[in-house]
């Protein structure tokens, strides 16, 4: 995998250079409400610039059908990115349309436009092959360079990560190539104990993880709402809290199997409860209770680890040489409920560890929360893709990177 480094030792004063960036970050009422994967691309698009390329970015903004959607413009993006850049930014309202190809012709050596989300074209994210390969013929057209960046989005099949860097010169941005050096860390060169702390909501999007994991961490941590599926597995009535039933068997399968290689698997001992999910707009007060995690009351609802889980889990980090992070304790929007992500995250700080943040809701509980990002050893721009690098798949807008 040839780096952006080499690319810059070439020298590219006046070429087109295509950056697949990921800007999907969360909006608001067309306010970002985190722009840290903005950010995390700026060392890719100054260093390009400041060599004089044109730099043409690229990426997808949430779900849309296919088409158009003014709900998920890349405007908003474009638009703090030259705030961030301290330059003005080319915005295309389309993506290989004539106000594309006006935009790139319009570029001076130095200058920096970004194009209307990917995703409003049906090629970017088709399973037909042959309808992606008709999108990323047109995107080539835009550039004489392919530079990938957007790590949020590697595990993906899509044109502009997967089709596009066939079609031309192709190199990892310094955000990937961070990305995967970091995740070799906790793959292949792992510093033990090592030590595993998963959240999030649903067990199922965590299955493939955990799979993997137990071939190679020493202690996995268990919060959030998937906790609940671990506490029933093991007999405990779980009340109103957020319940997997079909996983259950699955769970059972992964304590024994913990057990039998001797990997220790840490669930809470106490649990956050309330009567119901609380509003987290107007984030008024709940009078939450604390329960004991095998007797969790008829009708309440788990919404996140307790105090003494929370010290309990800074104990089983505080050894630790390697940690992953994937997944807030409990509803950390809400102050009622923010504890136990607390927790985990100053247990990172306090922890000699080299530690690794991932996933879009654990970086934005650290920046919610006031910690410093600067001070964890990495942040990961991209949840699904670390995971799926951890679960040992072949990541496609990687393997495409590579010669």
């Amino acid at each position: 995998m040839k780096t952006i480094d080499e690319l810059l030792a070439e020298g590219v004063s006046g070429k087109r250079v295509f950056v697949r960036a990921d800007l999907n970050v969360p909006l608001a009422d067309g306010q970002i409400t985190d722009d840290g994967r903005i950010r995390a691309v700026l060392p890719t698009v100054e260093a390009l610039a400041g060599a004089g390329a044109k730099v043409i970015v690229a990426s997808h903004l949430g779900r849309p059908k296919g088409a158009p959607d003014p709900a998920f413009s890349l405007l908003p993006a474009a638009e703090r990115l030259g705030e961030l850049l301290g330059k003005p930014v080319a915005f295309a309202q389309d993506t290989v349309g004539p106000a594309a190809h006006a935009a790139v012709d319009g570029l001076e050596p130095g200058q920096v436009a970004v194009i209307e989300n990917l995703r409003f074209n049906p090629g970017e994210t088709s399973k037909d092959d042959a309808e992606r390969a008709t999108f990323a013929d047109q995107l080539a057209a835009l550039a004489d360079v392919y530079v990938g960046d957007g790590f949020g989005a590697v595990h993906r099949k899509h044109a502009s990560v997967y089709d596009l860097p066939a079609r031309l010169p192709h190199y990892a941005g310094y955000l990937i190539a961070t990305e995967v050096g970091v995740l070799k860390k906790l793959t292949d060169e792992v510093q033990r104990p090592y030590a595993v702390v998963l959240g999030g909501a649903k067990v199922s999007d965590k299955l493939g993880v955990i799979d993997n994991l137990l071939e190679k961490a020493d202690r996995i941590l268990i919060g959030g709402g998937m906790v609940f599926t671990f506490l029933k597995a093991q007999g405990y009535e779980v009340g109103a809290s957020m319940l997997q039933e079909d996983q259950i068997p699955v769970v059972q399968g992964y304590l024994k199997r913990a057990e039998e290689k001797g990997v220790e698997f840490v669930l809470p001992v106490d649990v956050v409860v309330s009567g119901g999910f609380p509003d987290l707009k107007a984030k008024e007060p709940t009078h939450p209770d604390t329960v004991p995690a095998d007797a969790i009351p008829a009708g309440q609802m788990g919404l996140d680890i307790g105090p003494a889980t929370a010290e309990l889990y800074a104990a089983k980090l505080a050894d630790a040489r390697t940690i992953f992070w994937n997944g807030p304790m409990g509803v950390f929007e809400h102050p009622d409920y923010a504890g136990g992500t607390r927790a985990v995250a100053q247990a990172l700080l306090d922890s000699p560890a080299f530690t690794v943040v991932g996933g879009g809701d654990s970086a934005a509980a650290v920046r919610l929360l006031g910690f410093d990002e600067n001070a964890y050893g990495h942040i990961s721009t991209g949840g699904g893709a670390s995971l799926e690098y951890l679960e040992g798949k072949t990541l496609p807008g990687l393997a495409a990177l590579e010669d």
